[in-house]
């Protein structure tokens, strides 16, 4: 289930690496051509255009999340929860809102990567589809998608939703929702996740605040499996301490710097 959490408690191993973004890198990153789980939060579209949830100035500090992202906001008041993400959608929407240096450098370590990328994100928006990457999973759902509660099916939905609204499948109106992970609600695709977990070489956090359950506990399971585990991060989050190596700084030059090193020290050329 979708839940906030304690902060980790630190569970040994080196302490991170806290040198700034300028000195470029993620330390010592040894790894061969073995599969990387990457974990990508609120922080990575920041640069983007697109806020953050819970910084002080974040969504949850203008709305009420029980409000509008629980099961109950909705039953409550589907229209306010409609108005919410027909707000989000169209800012996504924004011709200024495009991929930026981190998500574009994900995508190219996924394209030169010998070995699994899988990048599990998040966000709901779409801008690692846009910036190229494929193997893609969107554990809290996508902004622009619907489900129908009543015939269960997915569609795509780029535009406003109502109440009024009738499901393109079965034609029932007003049962239509977000394809979103509310709160109380369990992600997706965790079984695939808890797998590529298990068998990484690399784990990778990106922008993450570390402090939403369950994707604060990948790195204990990335860690379990022998992974090197690394945070890329604008400032250290909650699970810090479990990392092995961390650079802080803004994500559009941490994570190009780190995807480069990575790609240089499995021997291979980066762009």
């Amino acid at each position: 289930m979708r839940t906030p959490g304690p902060q980790p408690r630190r569970a040994g191993g080196q302490p991170p690496d806290h040198r700034p973004a300028d000195q470029g890198g993620a330390g010592a990153v040894t790894a061969g051509p073995g599969s990387i789980v990457i974990l990508t939060g609120a922080g990575i579209s920041r640069e983007s255009g697109l806020a953050t949830f819970r910084d002080a100035d974040g969504i949850w500090a203008k709305v009420r999340l029980e409000d509008v992202a629980t099961p109950g906001g909705f039953a409550r008041d589907p229209a306010l929860v409609h108005e919410f993400y027909n707000h989000r959608r169209r800012e996504l929407r924004d011709p200024g809102v495009v991929p930026n240096a981190a998500h574009l450098a994900l995508a190219d370590l996924e394209r030169r990567w010998p070995g699994e990328v899988l990048l599990v994100t998040q966000n709901i928006d779409d801008l690692h589809e846009r910036a190229g990457s494929r193997r893609l999973l969107h554990m809290h759902g996508e902004l622009l998608k619907v489900t129908c509660t009543k015939c269960e099916n997915v569609f795509p939905w780029p535009g406003d939703l109502g109440l009024e609204t009738a499901c393109p499948g079965c034609t029932c109106v007003g049962r239509l929702r977000p394809r979103v992970v509310w709160f109380e609600e369990m992600p997706l695709y965790l079984d695939e996740i808890g797998q590529a977990l298990a068998n990484c070489s690399v784990f990778v956090s990106i922008g993450t605040s570390g402090n939403v359950y369950p994707a604060a506990g990948f790195v204990a399971l990335a860690r379990k499996a022998g992974a090197r585990t690394v945070e890329l991060n604008l400032e250290p989050s909650q699970g810090a301490s479990l990392f092995a190596e961390a650079v802080y700084g803004p994500a559009t030059q941490v994570v190009p710097a780190f995807c480069r090193r990575l790609l240089q020290e499995a021997g291979l050329p980066a762009a």
